[in-house]
């Protein structure tokens, strides 16, 4: 098929110096050939004299750029043809050219104030411009973004970008842009220094259908004296011009959504979808036998309404450290038994009240658990969340189905006023990335065993709100890794403790937190009024 391949160049805050940047633009197309066009964000006129800016204006001067100069900080579109300006006015809007690239720009920094100046972009405007893009239909995303300002929280599970603290830096209503319009390459300025972002989903995995990635990437000022980059050249393929397959690749190294947190609160707003309507990114639910079903059960399938018989648990092959029954259990740490599971603290624990959630019996992992015992897993749960808020605590759950034999569920508090359940999640998320373990994000209401068969190693992450976390192991995976997590500064900030070796008390210590803990967690205890 035919496809018009696009040179670009994309450059930083000119501030007037017009000479400057032309030059530079000049000696890159002697050396390298031909640019298509050049784009432009930051401030671009800065303190160029009127004189100056009317010859080029008038065509005394040519920039011979070799195209098109959207100058996004003053809404200013500049079109350099055989000594042709072209301006367009305009607060925000849309490029389309013939070969069917798309560009979407918004002018100008975030107003603080009412009315916003000329200069100023508001929420309105952000809206207006979604909805113009939003509103075509199969719309799935534009090719390239211009903004000013950067986006907020664009660092997100990315690379370091250096001095600029990205969760105070940058626009809110920017970042809520490009969650929407999706580009494929979003450029901003005004910072003074180049950061190009590791690239980025636009889609949940397991979730949604796989989409483009995103390129966050920052400019210098025209001649800084650091010599950062302000300059960019890159190539493009209209996205309408791509086959799905390749527009959707995913490079290795891509990043989670930075603004994850904005499209969970997007549909918010939306109207409840009615039955008929259930969506199909429940991967969970067999399309091809009952769409828009859940699965049913054997028993149902064949109209059989007879209860199945309790699956007994396998029989431990050697001793087991955790089966209830086995001499080996260190019995004077549990602090609650229930019919199928029990409570006991970790040897070692982060925290004196630091639990383990185990089946009674002989289970590997989760996925492998009967219906009875998973029920009350998820009463113990239930009860340990009620105890740790009541001590001003939420707790995080991990599981570890590799080199395991005995099913243990992690249970840590970690106090509210120390973190959100969001940089649990980023702390999780970033120090995974740092180590190439993929964690995916899955729905808060699934059950583990719709993304993980018995035997399948695995790692996962549950919070009290019902968040859940995912890492399929395939080759090696660190052991302390959900304890070094939460103990590093990003947390508990206590990173002496992330070896459990390093922190196992005498019999007595472990005993007495055991009855501290089992009196203190009586009025919540199930057990005890079951």
């Amino acid at each position: 098929s035919y496809r018009v391949v696009s040179r670009r160049l994309a450059c930083g805050d000119v501030e007037g110096r017009l000479e400057a940047i032309f030059g530079r633009v000049r000696a890159i197309q002697a050396k390298s050939g031909r640019f298509d066009m050049l784009l432009c964000v930051g401030n671009f006129f800065g303190s160029t004299s009127e004189a100056e800016w009317a010859e080029y204006r008038t065509g005394a001067k040519k920039g011979k750029g070799g195209g098109r100069t959207a100058a996004a900080a003053l809404c200013r579109a500049l079109w350099h043809s055989q000594g042709c300006v072209c301006v367009p006015a305009g607060r925000r809007g849309v490029y389309s050219g013939c070969s069917g690239l798309q560009i979407a720009y918004l002018s100008g920094t975030e107003a603080q104030q009412q009315p916003e100046p000329a200069h100023c972009f508001s929420a309105k405007d952000v809206t207006e411009l979604k909805t113009s893009l939003l509103s075509a239909p199969n719309f799935r995303g534009v090719d390239i973004l211009l903004t000013s300002p950067w986006p907020r929280d664009v660092g997100t599970f990315a690379n370091s970008a250096g001095e600029i603290d990205t969760k105070k830096c940058g626009s809110k209503l920017v970042a809520d842009l490009a969650a929407s319009l999706k580009p494929r390459y979003h450029f901003a300025a005004l910072e003074k220094t180049y950061y190009e972002r590791l690239p980025y989903r636009n889609h949940m995995v397991l979730q949604e259908t796989p989409q483009h990635v995103t390129r966050f990437i920052a400019l210098a000022d025209v001649g800084n004296t650091s010599k950062k980059k302000y300059l960019y050249a890159f190539s493009i393929v209209p996205m309408s011009s791509m086959d799905p397959a390749e527009l959707v690749k995913q490079p290795q190294d891509v990043t989670e959504n930075p603004y994850r947190k904005l499209r969970k609160e997007a549909p918010k707003s939306k109207a409840p979808l009615s039955a008929e309507e259930e969506p199909a990114c429940q991967f969970f639910f067999d399309l091809n036998k009952h769409q828009g079903r859940k699965r049913p059960s054997e028993g149902k399938e064949r109209g059989d309404s007879q209860p199945k018989q309790a699956k007994k648990p396998p029989q431990p092959t050697g001793p087991c450290w955790f089966c209830l029954a086995s001499p080996e259990v260190e019995k004077h740490l549990v602090v609650s038994i229930g019919t199928h599971c029990y409570l006991a603290l970790a040897k070692g624990g982060l925290s004196p009240d630091h639990v383990l959630i185990l089946p009674i019996g002989h289970y590997q992992s989760v996925v492998d658990l009967s219906s009875e015992v998973l029920e009350e897993v998820t009463k113990y749960k239930a009860a340990l969340k009620e105890f740790f808020r009541s001590k001003g605590k939420r707790y995080v759950l991990f599981e570890r189905n590799y080199r395991s034999q005995h099913l243990q569920l992690q249970v840590i508090p970690v106090p509210l006023d120390l973190c959100t359940s969001e940089d649990i999640k980023e702390a999780f998320i970033t120090q995974a990335q740092e180590q190439q373990i993929e964690l995916l994000e899955i729905p808060e209401h699934s059950d583990l065993a719709q993304v993980a068969q018995p035997g399948m190693p695995y790692f996962y992450v549950e919070l009290d709100t019902g968040e859940k976390l995912f890492h399929r192991i395939r080759g090696r995976f660190p052991l302390q890794f959900g304890r070094c997590v939460l103990a590093s500064e990003a947390l508990l900030a206590q990173p002496q403790r992330a070896d459990w070796r390093q922190c196992a008390a005498q019999r007595p210590e472990e005993a007495a937190q055991a009855r501290a803990f089992r009196q203190d967690f009586e009025p919540f205890d199930f057990s005890l009024r079951d």
